[in-house]
């Protein structure tokens, strides 16, 4: 079974050693977020990313999205970002909104499913963005198997997934409810997924700036 740690503030900086093993070795750590729990790797480690794959069944056209703990961490991520990202960013960052951008050169697969895209958030959990600021960017994909329901207890998470990944963060549970908002903010916005952030806020900022919402 996984080996699970407490964190919550301030006992996070007491799990850092350990999550920087875990992931030096190409491990999986779940961890909680805004929503529900998450599966963590490096998003430049291949190796841990097949792994990551083979835990939740996940099949290859699915992108994988990544957390980041600090506005200067999406640069290496992305290829561009647009004025429609900008203002997404500005009004909604940290938050649940997972915002789509163009994939810079490099990126694995795994992460964009073969689409040159890659979602990112800026999560406004702050035991996570401190975890993040020493980490750098960390997979942020559900805790569970595809198809099944998100799990918001490390306990359910050691149920589900202990045999398969190699540590697991307590921070209680975790709020649930819907999950983040996806945006694809390229030249033509697009509502990919409602979450938190309800659709009618989005829809509301584009068009002040002058852009249209599609969904």
């Amino acid at each position: 079974m996984a080996l699970v740690l407490p964190f919550t503030d301030p006992s996070c900086d007491a799990a850092l050693p350990e999550v920087q093993r875990v992931l030096a070795a190409h491990g999986v750590v779940a961890l909680p977020t805004e929503t529900y729990y998450g599966l963590a790797v490096r998003p430049t480690d291949e190796a841990a990313l097949r792994r990551l794959v083979a835990v939740k069944g996940r099949p290859p056209d699915k992108p994988i999205l990544v957390l980041i703990g600090s506005r200067e961490q999406l640069a290496p991520l992305v290829g561009s970002v647009s004025p429609t990202a900008s203002l997404l960013m500005e009004l909604f960052w940290p938050g649940p909104l997972t915002i789509v951008f163009p994939a810079a050169p490099g990126l694995s697969s795994l992460l964009t499913a073969g689409s040159g895209t890659i979602g990112v958030r800026w999560s406004p959990l702050p035991t996570l963005q401190r975890l993040l600021v020493h980490t750098g960017p960390l997979t942020g994909t559900s805790a569970n198997r595809s198809s099944e329901p998100p799990i918001d207890t490390a306990g359910a998470v050691q149920d589900a997934l202990g045999a398969s990944i190699d540590l697991i963060l307590d921070g209680g549970r975790t709020p649930g409810g819907q999950a983040s908002t996806v945006v694809d903010a390229g030249e033509h916005p697009q509502l990919l997924r409602a979450g938190v952030i309800s659709a009618d806020r989005i829809r509301t900022a584009l068009e002040r700036a002058g852009y249209t919402l599609s969904s």
